[in-house]
């Protein structure tokens, strides 16, 4: 039975002046609720620390060289500029006053709200051991997706010209953590980047010999998937070249070196590139809202709402998004996904204007469509729940409904033209190698050896 929300009492606030509705987050939760609300007579602001929206799911491509950065993000403003009730502020909210019913923005500036929405998405999660941060950097943002792209090129373009043999294999070994979707889609575009688009481009190196290594805790990749999709992704994985290993866990990074633990046994490797796709953190305004309500948080830092997506106690205050701990529907929360922040966004919007109206509400429902991944050229894999799919069928599915979902026409078309590009000549043409120059982090061991290496006796470059 769907349950009934009365709707909130009317304050002099919103007697006197059209309902203000602050949205903190221009990702897909928060975007949406504002182009949802653009038709309403609602006072809109939405705040968000970058001036664009970012199309998360294809930050592997520009990772990759696939995409340029731009070709998946759109500015807020342009995109929300015909909805003249809705005004774009550029700022990090830091902090949230309930009772005075203000958000906080780091330069010390508030904003009054009527409704608030928190919509600030999440970061990574490396459990316990945020040290390795700078080590094996994941993908939630352009600069974290522009520095993954840098240190696999630069990995190329070093050992390229590196003489040791073996600290030659260790730059062309490439470590993805994490068998998730992200884990997946990464090693997959890495793959076709060293066996398929740098093929003929060195003369030293041979980066057909490139070994990407692909670890999963789980037993087998893509855990939340049926295990039959599971088990095809991991087939067009290792027929794409890449080195699947279940059950195994990164239990220490120095600098190159790399301990893994498979049940009993444990190992150490050399690889100069680790990136992470293990976990997700809810953003900090999780805790600062904990603190200022009382809402209790998961141990993902998510906010635990109501079935109406507020926090307890706070009619006024909604969640969505990665952010939000929904387990109102089902024996656990809904996934962290763009559909579900997409959904929960527009029915944000809907619930408000009702409440504005003065009508009754009901409470939040996700209709799952199904998820999928994407491996490699002609390979994905496909859920939609009334049928599965894998191989072609699923990635050709893929393909359209990236393309739909992203947020401006310009978007889709540059987007299609470089997936065609691509798809007839393997070539990906964002290959630049941008920010410094230098080869990621050493160990001491590495570093140590180095050291004691006999200097060049070049008389030239003594008297440079």
């Amino acid at each position: 039975m769907t349950a009934v929300l009365s709707p909130p009492v009317s304050t002099p606030a919103t007697q006197q002046s059209p309902h203000h509705v602050v949205i903190v987050g221009g990702g897909f939760g928060g975007l949406y609720a504002a182009k949802a609300l653009g038709d309403a007579r609602i006072k809109v602001t939405l705040v968000d620390k970058r001036n664009f929206h970012l199309f998360q799911p294809l930050l592997y491509q520009v990772a990759t060289g696939g995409l340029s950065a731009g070709d998946i993000s759109s500015p807020l403003r342009a995109i929300l500029s015909k909805q003249k009730n809705v005004r774009v502020l550029m700022g990090e909210v830091v902090d949230i006053n309930p009772r005075r019913q203000q958000i906080a923005i780091k330069n010390g500036e508030t904003i009054p709200y009527d409704t608030l929405i928190v919509a600030t998405g999440s970061s990574h999660h490396y459990f316990g051991r945020d040290e390795w941060a700078k080590i094996a950097p994941g993908m939630k943002t352009i600069e974290d997706a522009l520095e993954v792209r840098r240190r696999i090129l630069l990995a190329f373009e070093s050992a390229e010209k590196e003489m040791n043999p073996e600290r030659r294999k260790a730059l062309l070994t490439f470590f993805v953590v994490g068998g998730g979707p992200t884990g997946v889609e990464l090693a997959g575009a890495i793959a076709e980047l060293a066996y398929e688009t740098l093929r003929e481009d060195f003369r030293t190196i041979n980066p057909t010999e490139t070994k990407i290594v692909l670890l999963e805790g789980m037993d087998r990749v893509l855990p939340p998937y049926p295990p039959e999709l599971s088990v095809a992704a991991e087939k067009s994985l290792r027929k794409l070249g890449v080195e699947v290993r279940t059950k195994t866990l990164v239990t220490e990074i120095d600098g190159d070196v790399v301990t893994l633990k498979s049940g009993d046994r444990v190992e150490q490797t050399q690889a100069y590139t680790v990136l992470w796709a293990a976990g997700i953190k809810a953003s900090p305004m999780g805790q600062a809202i904990a603190e200022k309500t009382g809402a209790e948080l998961d141990r993902t830092g998510r906010v635990i709402v109501e079935p109406d997506l507020s926090v307890p106690g706070y009619d006024n205050i909604f969640i969505a998004g990665d952010l939000a701990h929904y387990a109102h529907q089902g024996d656990k929360p809904l996934p962290g996904t763009a559909a579900t922040a997409m959904q929960q966004g527009s029915y944000l919007a809907t619930s408000i204007k009702g409440r504005v109206a003065g009508k009754p509400t009901t409470a939040f429902r996700y209709k799952d469509s199904g998820s999928m991944a994407v491996i490699g050229r002609n390979e994905a894999v496909a859920n939609l729940n009334f049928a599965k799919f894998s191989g072609f069928p699923a990635w050709l599915i893929w393909v359209f409904v990236h393309i739909y979902y992203l947020i401006e026409f310009d978007n889709k078309l540059l987007v299609m033209m470089q997936w065609a590009w691509h798809y007839f000549t393997s070539q990906r043409g964002a290959r630049l190698i941008t920010g410094n120059d230098s080869i990621p982090a050493l160990s001491q061991q590495v570093m140590n050896e180095m050291a004691e290496a006999e200097p060049v006796n070049n008389p030239e470059m003594v008297e440079a």
